[in-house]
């Protein structure tokens, strides 16, 4: 079974394409998502997606 994960929230800055020696497309970015129970607080998560994710996102998202 895969895990799925839905994060909801801002590109901090555009995200950063690139590839490996082997080819395979790679896209990091950060997320700030607001703390729904304390709304003084933001986290920031840094995430890494590979392959055709990689390339949708660095096609489609824009920072804000």
């Amino acid at each position: 079974m895969i895990n799925n994960v839905v994060i909801m929230g801002r590109l901090t800055k555009e995200p950063e394409e690139r590839k490996t020696s082997t080819g395979k497309t790679v896209c990091s970015f950060c997320v700030a998502v607001d703390d729904s129970f304390d709304k003084q607080k933001t986290h920031f998560l840094d995430i890494i997606a590979w392959n055709k994710t990689a390339e949708f996102i660095c096609k489609y998202f824009n920072k804000g």
